[in-house]
């Protein structure tokens, strides 16, 4: 009886796959000038064993294939050859292939269907193998010539053993060892899973049902003293109570442990968005005229299932887009001082409980001049406010759709598309985060963080107006209790200094039109204190007013009906402890809901043309809300993150005044004020200080640097920071 061989198939694609990406790794070690021996004896087993094992499977492609890109490498391990980019490349070349057919062995199982290996590629190998250039066919050398295309290594020319030997424990008649794995159906899969969320939704019920019997107890305990002392029930009713919470505390034990080992069963590794990704970067620069170095780490990392299928064609993206747009051309890199070869890279790491995806290039970086001159075009900003755009707001420009600052259109991207797609999946559909961070001349890199897996979320649970609502916890900054007399009024609204940071306040009931019958009183009564919910969107933060804070735990993220989709601030619901539905909210738009109703005055006319200030300070919260307070006295206002970008936008420009902090990345407050007395164009215009610091060291030091005023934080007060600055100007 022959071999059914096909029963094999799965098996040496798993296994190819994963010496795939060995080979991958060890050939990016090469490239970057790693000599180690054990690195290029490891990947020479990779190329061995993918040789050896489609042979047997009569996999005659992928035998030719495998066979070639051994040779490369038994040369590189007997020192015949050395690693260069090149040979880097054509091994990179090599491996490609052997994957291409592996894909499509895996869609159809059928050897026999398998496509011819492609002979470019073989004669680029063996060319690299004996030490010649790719396109050298070897024909001028006598008789060392070699034929342009490698013959195919046939089925015939390697002879399959006698089908017993073929597999070592498979004997006709002996017994069958057991797998060790087992291939499950993805629906089924998917069932255990969404089992694991009901399971966990009923164990919020428990923890419930266990407070309620604590506060039972606590009540008998003072109400019915005779209950309590006569030595019988009430001693029962304790020692239930107490059993009953070591039962659901064992029980959370449990669970944990089950969903742990549940989701680890849909976990797949980063790989298999990384390696095609790179393959085809490879190519398609090749396409496009410029050689790029790829850089992949952090592959190894694995992912939920739904997670790595959202972040594939994101990922593609970005890097078609680092390739076509942040890449210069060789020429152009060597005339600019660079080495001719960019550098696009793809990297990953765990973060607590989210994995961070960063692709990033070592290009020309994001033109935001360019991006200012677009949006002015688009209408997305007037003329006369274009030059107030700080970089961050310039590259959140980036994410609106439509957007684009290409002028022709290619194969890989400028079709105005994409960023505002990479956002939404990831924001709205993952409740990550995007990040970006651009240098000119030195590159750009887009950071993803997203979670692990959606099938379980910390979520934490507040009450407004005696309704529950969720809050993702990836999104809360922090809980914070403060007396109602200690919020602040800036620009027409409430605020409160975090972290040496002001932040804006807003009652949340206010923001979900939700009547809530407990209303904050206004700023700088004394009052009740108010329970302040901070939360953060990458750099942004806000603080919403709740109620109260009822639980924090592991839910499970109902998604609404089709029906209901539309609603902007429900990210989903989750069933709470009293077996309540509660509203999750998408909290990315709520602070972009919070950031819309901010009360900003027209300037006022005040017969000439408005005066420049410029606003320098690390936090985002803070340069918005003296933007806020300025803009609505007639001010017209541009920002900078730090010390060093507030100096070249000082130097660069013609401001009237400067405010600035002193606790900045880079360069401080003290030392932006000392330089910029050094330029004669702002030795005797006005600079404030608004700061945290309320030393009177710092303050003398503040004044002995050149700073004209020098505010606390703390004592800050919209109306004296407006005439103090009218003051000053004159």
């Amino acid at each position: 009886m022959a071999l059914d061989l096909g029963r094999f198939m799965l098996r040496f694609v798993e296994e190819a796959r994963d010496h795939i990406g060995s080979l991958n790794a060890g050939i990016a070690r090469l490239a970057a000038g790693s000599a180690d021996r054990d690195n290029v004896d490891a990947i020479f087993r990779s190329a061995h064993t993918i040789k050896g094992s489609s042979r047997m499977l009569k996999l005659v492609p992928i035998t030719e294939m495998a066979h070639r890109v051994e040779d490369v490498l038994g040369a590189l391990r007997d020192g015949t050859l050395r690693c260069d980019p090149q040979l880097a490349e054509v091994l990179y070349r090599g491996v490609d292939a052997i994957a291409a057919l592996v894909d499509r062995l895996s869609e159809t199982l059928d050897g026999a269907r398998l496509p011819a290996a492609p002979q470019d590629v073989c004669a680029a190998l063996v060319a690299a193998a004996a030490g010649r250039p790719a396109g050298d066919t070897g024909e001028s050398g006598g008789d060392a010539g070699v034929a342009t295309a490698p013959a195919p290594i046939a089925a015939a020319d390697a002879p399959m053993p006698p089908e017993s030997a073929q597999m070592p424990g498979l004997q006709p008649h002996g017994p069958v060892r057991g797998a060790e794995t087992l291939r499950v159906r993805l629906d089924k899969l998917d069932e255990l899973i969404n089992l694991m969320g009901e399971l966990v939704s009923h164990h919020a019920r428990l923890r419930q049902r266990c407070a309620d019997l604590k506060a039972l107890e606590r009540q008998l305990a003072s109400s019915a003293a005779g209950v309590a002392t006569d030595g019988g029930s009430y001693a029962a009713l304790h020692a239930f109570a107490q059993g009953f919470r070591d039962d659901v505390q064992a029980q959370a034990l449990m669970m944990a442990a089950l969903h742990d080992r549940a989701l680890v069963m849909r976990l797949l590794p980063l790989s298999i968005v990384f390696e095609p990704a790179g393959r085809m970067m490879r190519e398609a620069a090749r396409s496009v005229g410029k050689e790029v170095e790829f850089v992949m780490r952090g592959s190894e990392i694995e992912l939920d299932r739904q997670v790595i299928d959202k972040l594939a064609d994101l990922v593609v993206h970005l890097l078609r887009n680092a390739l076509d747009h942040g890449l210069e051309r060789p020429e152009e890199r060597v005339r600019l001082g660079k080495p001719a070869r960019g550098r696009l890279s793809l990297l990953a790491r765990q973060d607590g409980n989210s994995v961070v995806i960063e692709v990033g290039d070592d290009g020309a970086g994001i033109a935001l001049e360019r991006v200012r001159e677009k949006a002015v075009q688009k209408g997305l900003v007037a003329a006369e406010r274009a030059d107030a755009l700080s970089d961050d707001e310039l590259v959140e420009l980036l994410f609106r759709p439509g957007f684009s600052t290409a002028a022709i259109i290619t194969d890989l991207s400028g079709r105005g598309v994409g960023l505002d797609v990479v956002r939404q999946t990831v924001v709205d559909g993952l409740n990550g985060e995007v990040s970006v961070n651009t240098r000119p001349g030195a590159g750009t890199v887009f950071a993803l963080s997203v979670p692990v897996s959606l099938a379980v979320v910390r979520v934490l649970l507040v009450e407004v107006a005696g309704r529950p609502f969720g809050f993702g916890a990836q999104h809360v900054s922090e809980l914070l209790r403060v007396p109602a007399s200690g919020l602040l009024q800036v620009a027409e609204r409430d605020a409160v200094i975090v972290r040496n940071e002001f932040v804006p306040v807003m009652a949340l009931a206010d923001l979900l039109q939700v009547p809530s019958a407990r209303r904050p009183e206004p700023a700088g009564t004394q009052a009740r204190e108010v329970l302040l919910l901070v939360l953060r969107v990458r750099n942004d933060k806000i603080a919403v007013i709740v109620d109260a804070l009822l639980d924090e735990c592991d839910m499970v993220i109902k998604p609404l009906p089709p029906h209901m989709r539309q609603i902007a601030l429900v990210a989903g619901v989750v069933v709470t402890g009293r077996n309540a539905l509660a509203s999750v909210i998408h909290v990315p738009a709520l602070v972009g809901l919070a950031r819309t109703v901010r009360v900003r005055k027209a300037p006022g006319d005040t017969g000439q043309a408005p005066r420049r200030v410029l606003v320098v300070d690390d936090s985002l919260n803070t340069r918005e809300l003296e933007k806020d307070v300025l803009e609505a006295h007639g001010y017209l206002v541009s920002l900078a993150e730090d010390g060093v970008e507030g100096l070249a936008k000082a130097l660069g420009g013609d401001f009237d005044a400067v405010l600035t902090d002193v606790e900045m990345p880079n360069m401080d407050g003290f030392t932006l004020t000392a330089r910029l007395r050094e330029d004669a164009r702002y030795r005797n215009r006005p600079i404030l200080i608004i700061t945290s610091r309320e030393k009177e060291e710092d303050k003398r030091r503040g004044m002995q640097v050149g700073a004209d005023a020098y505010i606390v934080k703390g004592d800050f007060d919209q109306h004296n920071l407006v005439d103090t600055l009218r003051a000053l100007l004159g």
